[in-house]
């Protein structure tokens, strides 16, 4: 292997890890729901665990540049309501309706979203190529959501609605970070406004449970969390930025496609979920759907 091979087969092994760690959220929050816990308290105990480590990651971005401008700061608050505290509540709900793959599924579609929003906002040209990859991607959750809901009725029609208007929140974020990014940071922009959602999700849980609530959950989900906070959450962020720095956003982008198919795969073995027809068909669109808008893009 020549030393040039190295930092490339790192960056590739960073995106398909990251991917995956990130994936196996919906995992480690099914599983605590199995022991009763709510989501107001079960984003609480994620963020209150992931909080210290992106404030250490903002402090890292800032070394030696300037402090933020009025403007900055009013971005930064407004994409970690949108992007980061919004759309993960939004997603915890509705984890407690639907299965961990289609949950999956309907949170990868936010490449598609943000080529929506881009024609919707900036008036942005959709080419044939693009057209086809968003029909394959949402025939494909049609597919998943049509079974689901055939099983289930109303309680996958809600849950993925909140899916849904989760990937849309986190679309707008997405839409609106490149401004700030450029300005900022990418690491900068991370740390803050993943901070600040933090600090909402604490505070909505002290507004509206008590305190004493920690001290009588079970140890399995105190357990859980911590692993949601650190594993997945704050390291496949850290293991994403240095794979778009070796490989670019690419190719970081099309490792990424081994997320939904690793939810399915240990939602399978972990938490039982059925592996149908349906569910393999519908992954696969998906994911042809977003490769396919990836290589027009």
């Amino acid at each position: 292997m020549s030393p040039a091979a190295a930092p490339d087969r790192t960056g590739l092994a960073l995106a398909a890890l990251g991917a995956v760690f990130f994936a196996g959220k919906a995992i480690i929050v099914k599983l605590a729901y199995r022991h009763g816990v709510d989501p107001v308290t079960l984003i609480m105990l994620r963020m209150a665990v992931a909080l210290p480590f992106f404030v250490l990651l903002a402090l890292w971005a800032a070394r030696g540049r300037a402090p933020l401008a009025g403007r900055d700061w009013l971005a930064v608050l407004g994409l970690g309501f949108i992007g980061y505290y919004l759309s993960s509540f939004l997603d915890f709900i509705g984890l407690q309706y639907i299965t961990a793959s289609l949950e999956r599924l309907i949170l990868y579609l936010s490449p598609t979203m943000v080529l929506i929003l881009g024609r919707v906002l900036h008036g942005r040209r959709v080419g044939r190529g693009k057209l086809a990859a968003l029909g394959l991607s949402y025939v494909g959750v049609l597919l998943v959501f049509g079974h689901e809901l055939s099983l289930d009725g109303a309680d996958v029609l809600l849950g993925s609605g909140l899916v849904l208007a989760s990937t849309f929140t986190y679309a707008l974020y997405l839409v609106y970070s490149g401004e700030v990014v450029s300005r900022i940071g990418a690491a900068r922009l991370t740390g803050l406004a993943t901070s600040f959602a933090c600090v909402l999700c604490i505070a909505q849980f002290l507004v509206l449970r008590p305190v004493a609530l920690v001290a009588e959950l079970p140890a399995a989900v105190l357990w859980l969390s911590l692993v949601n906070g650190t594993v997945c959450t704050f390291a496949p962020v850290l293991m994403l930025m240095v794979a778009l720095q070796r490989i670019g956003s690419g190719l970081t982008s099309q490792i990424g496609m081994v997320g939904p198919v690793s939810t399915v795969m240990m939602g399978v073995v972990i938490l039982g979920e059925p592996f149908t027809a349906w569910t393999a068909a519908g992954s696969a669109l998906v994911i042809a759907g977003v490769a396919l808008l990836s290589r027009t893009r």
